[in-house]
């Protein structure tokens, strides 16, 4: 397979074209971005971790039942994925309150939800990544009824599977976001990536944070969180 033309960059990855239509290559960089890109940084070795932490969990995923955009990792930082038309929402599943959560609802950090929460945003930078819901979806057309109701259901198996595993390396899962794609064939498919960029990691004895708030924080041990994640899941950078 070749690589050719960059296709897009974006806060975290570069998207190449092939000599094959629907496939294209996801390059990771070590880039670090929060607040919607108002906040730049470099995470050193970030992006090799997330390239193959995001594979593995894709992989698992798939064996559940949960369809993504995953064909072959085929460097540290290189995998190959289905070419997908994004759906233009980040789809939220919380299990703790934490973040905007805790400050919209006065909720205080660290408990415990009753149940899943699914948050549907719309993917726009410029507006802040604004949080909708399905009737906004469907008045402005950016996924169909059937596909919402495919998204919530995969949302909420990724979640019970993402759950069990972490547990049994001592991580607990808070709360992360999902991207959706279409492939060319209709089929609506897991995209983006499942790393400590996209997920709240807390170590659950301690409850010390393993993932990008670190970095939004500016907490300081940004790499060592990722380092340590890796190390959980024997990922070898």
């Amino acid at each position: 397979m070749k690589k050719l033309e960059q296709l897009y960059e974006g806060k975290a990855k570069k998207v190449f074209a092939t000599d094959q239509p629907d496939l294209v290559i996801v390059d990771y960089k070590d880039d670090a971005t929060a607040l919607n890109g108002k906040k730049r940084g470099t995470i050193k070795g970030k992006g090799a971790i997330n390239n193959m932490m995001t594979n593995r969990l894709m992989q698992m995923l798939e064996k559940n039942g949960v369809p993504t955009h995953f064909v072959e990792e085929i460097s540290d930082r290189e995998t190959v994925v289905k070419k997908v038309s994004i759906v233009p929402l980040e789809v939220i599943i919380r299990n703790v309150a934490a973040g905007s959560l805790s400050k919209r609802l006065g909720i205080p950090e660290g408990t415990p939800l009753r149940k899943p929460v699914i948050e549907y945003c719309y993917k726009c930078d410029e507006l802040d990544d604004p949080m909708v819901n399905e009737y906004h979806i469907a008045a402005m057309g950016w996924a169909t009824d059937e596909q919402m109701k495919l998204i919530a259901e995969y949302a909420l198996k990724v979640d019970s599977v993402l759950i069990r595993f972490f547990k049994e390396i001592n991580v607990e899962l808070i709360d992360f976001k999902l991207e959706f794609g279409v492939t060319s064939d209709g089929t609506l498919v897991l995209a983006d990536e499942i790393s400590p960029d996209t997920c709240r990691f807390w170590d659950a004895t301690t409850h010390e944070k393993l993932d990008k708030d670190r970095f939004r924080r500016d907490m300081g041990g940004v790499e060592e969180a990722y380092i340590e994640m890796a190390r959980r899941l024997h990922i070898e950078e």
